[in-house]
């Protein structure tokens, strides 16, 4: 469950990317999840920074519940303000993400497959990234959304 206080569906759909993204459940509830084969981190002062050799063509600093990019943490920091790389800066930073995808709206209203189709370009586990990494099937993420709490249109 995220840690922020949101909307109950942005609250569904920030479980249902981190199921897709392999951190639900796992360690902090993902929140202190290396990038797979990795393990976790242990200080959530800044990104982890942690450079993992994902497979013989990618080397990824994807970290957190949402596996957010360290190249990335500077902007997001600041342009949030976010003290920490702890849970919450961790959720506001991935609903910053939808809300620039234009999908948080999609979200709130339940036009669920509109909202992963918008997001399909920052996570790679979304139907459709194109990232050459593992995508779950449309119909597996939008019975996760659910089983989270949240309501299709």
């Amino acid at each position: 469950m995220p840690r922020s206080n949101c909307h109950p569906q942005v609250a569904a759909f920030l479980d249902m990317l981190a199921f897709s993204e392999g951190t639900k459940g796992r360690g902090d509830d993902g929140y202190d999840k290396l990038v797979n084969p990795a393990g976790f981190f242990t200080d959530y002062r800044t990104h982890p920074n942690v450079k993992v050799q994902v497979n013989p063509r990618l080397v990824s600093t994807a970290a957190g519940r949402y596996q957010h990019l360290s190249k990335h943490w500077p902007h997001y920091r600041d342009q949030l303000g976010l003290p920490d790389f702890g849970p919450e800066s961790q959720d506001a930073w991935a609903i910053q993400l939808i809300r620039e995808r234009k999908a948080l709206a999609d979200v709130i209203d339940g036009r669920i497959p509109q909202a992963i189709a918008k997001c399909a370009n920052i996570w790679a586990s979304l139907p459709g990234a194109g990232y050459g990494q593992r995508e779950h099937e449309l119909a597996d993420l939008l019975a996760k959304f659910t089983e989270f709490g949240g309501v299709l249109a």
